[in-house]
């Protein structure tokens, strides 16, 4: 599949693959006419991606992790640890996230309350 292709198929601009590609994160062949061409499952693969990037982790460390994720391999205790540190991240993320929430429900509900009693 082209580069055109992929983007339409993930909803991802060609510039963003481009530089998924640069920083390792996704792979492609050369056609003799040296046009992109991606395999099948690249448009999981940058689902992926951007879910991680989603996240809130860097490209450096979606390079580092992919491997985990696509081959269930952690390979150093250094990138288990790295992996255990974006986890309580995103946790904390969720928890505040939650509380945003919360907030806005009130809110929502206030006003509701408030349109219902005029």
């Amino acid at each position: 599949m082209r580069i055109g292709e992929l983007a339409e198929a993930t909803g991802t601009s060609p510039r963003s693959l481009r530089y998924y590609e640069e920083q390792g994160l996704l792979g492609s062949g050369r056609s003799t006419g040296g046009q992109r061409h991606y395999p099948p499952t690249a448009v999981e693969r940058v689902s992926l991606i951007r879910s991680l990037l989603a996240a809130g982790l860097s490209s450096s460390t979606i390079h580092d992790v992919l491997p985990c994720i696509t081959e269930r391999a952690i390979r150093t205790p250094a990138l288990a640890a790295r992996l255990r540190d974006e986890l309580h991240r995103v946790d904390e993320q969720i928890r505040e996230m939650r509380r945003t929430r919360e907030v806005l429900a009130d809110l929502v509900n206030l006003y509701a309350d408030a349109e219902q009693a005029s």
